[in-house]
């Protein structure tokens, strides 16, 4: 008889290998390169925590330096050719897979220098705006190609290939058809706007880079490598464990603990997958509804305040408000949309007819939180500074790094010392593992620079003039009708999704719609009231379906990460994981027009809180309306009543407005709970057909 093959699969190795992949050095780097890429790290690491903490220094040459470390560290790791061949070619001469070689260094030192231009001849920039001289034109040429080279090695060829799209609409503009022409810019004009100028390159996108985004990043990783994430998962464990499809539960809540920090889908599938995928298969949920499960509660990370993704801190300044406005908008859907996730995996489990893990099986809740309340620390410490001592974003991070910095070195010395090694040896040790983590924080961030730093150049060409005449395209093409251009909106962000990442996709989407559909919005009411849509509404709206991308099919690099663990098929588990976003899909249709869900103009601290009731309520619905199943398979009356029920909790206006005012709206909820209530009932009078499922035996986790 033979042997069943073993699988080649490796968690570990796989989670480290998803984690380059997503953020660009894929390269095996030895010797030299290592170290280097390790210095190199080290330094971009605490460069930014200097100029966050106590060096005043011009926002440009944070930012220009901010790019240098990314556009360096991307050269140094990733070689031009993923694979070397063979044949008439010496195989030395050729750029082999995962090796790079002279030529891609003497890319890096190019890219450096034309990244440090605008600083080393700061002044005479500055003294001939608009008036570039050769020089400046062949650096600020350099810079452009060799940050689309740089950002096609580190997120694929997606995004560069738009924004040469982009940069070829400017110059062929005047020779376009009329729907299409505009008076396009020349090569001094483009090149001074793209290089030498905050609005290309060095513009919003990398300047929040360059600040928050690097520091939130940092304080994740450094988190994680300390043991924050698998805290998290075994807290989660311990908590719902012992429920009706606990592990998938334990899967949702600690990836929405993990995600909250990280920001990132990939970093959360890998870094929580590679023990709740698992542990979900055994418990009997099948390959692909484990690896979906995990990837939408992985992919809903980057919409939970108080970190969020990137993408939240661009919005912050694009709509000029303060960050926290930003969460506090987010709030409530996001944790809503958890919430009705929390749901889909108990049906799913009812479905199949499983139990809980048995209390023997699972961590002392107890104990779990005594040995790590210590990473609860500097996660409250940010709270605090964000929400209570209101400071901005990127001080209150850098203290809470500062916090966990000397968390890190202080749990390390002690753990050290147990073990009975010297002082000496654990200050030493001690020293090496906080700076390993700076320098990881740092390389984690290289895909992110320099996608927000190629969205520049798609900012830049639009400003030109570019994006009046897109605007005008996009509202001929809506035909000036709200939900033609937001199921356009939508439509667009899942496809460019597919092949950019969600900051760039936010960027692009942001930038050309969000706009118009305020200025639509502005004419539309319901039921004879006025609803003007706010503006973060609709950036809101962009980053949502950005963010969904992560695992729509057939891309979705999230579910790529989470079938590949799983064993299961990509496609089906990218299917299967949107069908679960879907829940997510529509909050922004919702707070779109209902902007209560945002928490706009609403200041009460008890109808927020019936607020997200009512939110969470209708996502169950909707959820269960999506999923054929409440507390028994639905019927085509229970669709019906659901899919009702849903409209009323989320926004109650669209059915009560025919007879009611606009200050009454929520008195349709109270009909809605009545007729989830009604189908509670009748489901629960029915036979179950689903027989209980065996359980398998289970060892401590």
């Amino acid at each position: 008889m033979k042997r069943k093959k073993e699988s080649a699969f490796k968690p570990d190795s796989y989670r480290e290998e998803m984690l380059k992949v997503e953020h660009g050095l894929r390269g095996e780097g030895s010797g030299f390169t290592e170290n280097l890429t390790l210095i190199i790290g080290l330094m971009w690491s605490l460069f930014q925590l200097a100029s966050a903490g106590f060096i005043l220094i011009d926002a440009i040459f944070v930012r220009a330096i901010h790019l240098t470390f990314a556009i360096s560290l991307v050269y140094l790791n990733i070689p031009m050719l993923k694979q070397g061949k063979t044949g008439d070619w010496d195989k030395r001469i050729l750029l082999a897979m995962n090796r790079v070689t002279v030529i891609d260094y003497i890319f890096a030192i190019f890219a450096a220098f034309s990244a440090l231009y605008i600083i080393l001849d700061y002044t005479g920039i500055a003294s001939r705006a608009g008036l570039p001289i050769t020089r400046d034109l062949i650096f600020g040429f350099l810079l452009i190609i060799l940050l689309l080279e740089a950002t096609r090695r580190v997120i694929g060829p997606a995004l560069p290939t738009i924004a040469t799209v982009f940069i070829v609409y400017v110059f062929s503009g005047p020779y376009l058809p009329d729907f299409l022409a505009f008076k396009g810019a020349n090569i001094s004009r483009f090149i001074s706007q793209m290089t030498m100028d905050s609005e290309g390159i060095y513009g919003v996108p990398l300047q929040v880079s360059a600040t928050v985004v690097f520091l939130f990043v940092l304080f994740g990783t450094m988190l994680e490598r300390a043991g924050g994430g698998q805290f998290f998962i075994r807290l989660a464990i311990a908590g719902l464990g012992h429920f009706k499809g606990g592990a998938a539960k334990a899967a949702v809540l600690g990836s929405a603990l993990t995600g909250m920090i990280s920001g990132s889908s990939i970093a959360n599938v890998v870094t929580t997958g590679t023990f709740t995928i698992p542990l979900m298969k055994k418990m009997g949920y099948p390959s692909a509804k484990a690896a979906a499960i995990e990837v939408a509660a992985s992919t809903n990370g980057q919409l939970a305040p108080p970190v969020m993704g990137a993408a939240a801190f661009i919005i912050a300044e694009y709509v000029n408000v303060p960050y926290i406005e930003v969460a506090k908008a987010a709030a409530i859907p996001a944790f809503a949309s958890y919430v009705a996730l929390l749901w889909i995996t108990h049906v799913e489990a009812s479905k199949l007819g499983m139990q809980g893990l048995p209390k023997s099986a699972l961590p002392n809740a107890k104990e779990t939180l005594k040995e790590g309340w210590i990473f609860l620390i500097p996660i409250c410490m940010l709270l605090y500074e964000l929400i209570f001592a209101q400071h901005s974003a990127e001080m209150s991070v850098f203290r809470a790094i500062c916090v966990l910095s000397v968390m890190m070195l202080g749990t390390s010395f002690i753990r050290n010392r147990i073990y009975g090694l010297s002082r000496f040896e654990c200050a030493k040790l001690a020293l090496k593992e906080w700076l390993l983590s700076l320098s990881a924080g740092a390389t984690n961030m290289a895909g992110v620079a320099l996608a927000t730093a190629c969205a520049g150049i798609i900012v830049g060409c639009i400003s030109l003039g570019l994006g009046q005449q897109i605007t005008t395209f996009v509202e001929i093409l809506s035909m000036n009708n709200i939900i033609l251009l937001l199921a356009i909106t939508a439509i667009a962000s899942l496809l460019l999704g597919m092949g950019l990442p969600t900051t760039a996709n936010y960027i692009i989407m942001a930038s050309l719609t969000a706009p118009i559909l305020v200025r639509l919005a502005s004419n539309v009411d319901i039921h004879g009231v006025d609803l003007a849509v706010p503006l973060l509404a609709a950036h809101l709206f962009c980053l949502y379906f950005g963010i969904l991308a992560d695992d729509t099919p057939p891309v979705g690099l999230a579910a790529y990460a989470g079938a590949a663990i799983a064993e299961a098929s990509p496609i089906t588990t990218g299917i299967q994981g949107f069908w679960y976003d879907i829940r997510t899909a529509i909050l922004p249709l919702m707070f779109f027009f209902n902007h209560d869900i945002i928490l706009w103009n609403i200041h009460s601290f008890p109808m927020g809180m019936f607020i997200f009731g009512m939110t969470c309520l209708g996502t169950v619905c909707f959820a269960s309306f999506t999923q054929g199943w409440f507390v028994n398979k639905n019927n085509t009356l229970d669709k019906i009543i659901l899919a009702l029920c849903t409209v009323l909790f989320l926004n109650p206006f669209l059915i009560t407005g025919f007879i009611l005012p606009y200050e009454y709206r929520y008195a349709g909820s109270l009909v809605g709970m009545a007729l989830m209530v009604f189908v509670y009932c009748t489901q629960k009078a029915r036979p179950n057909t689903v027989k209980p499922l065996k359980m398998p035996k289970y060892e401590s986790i």
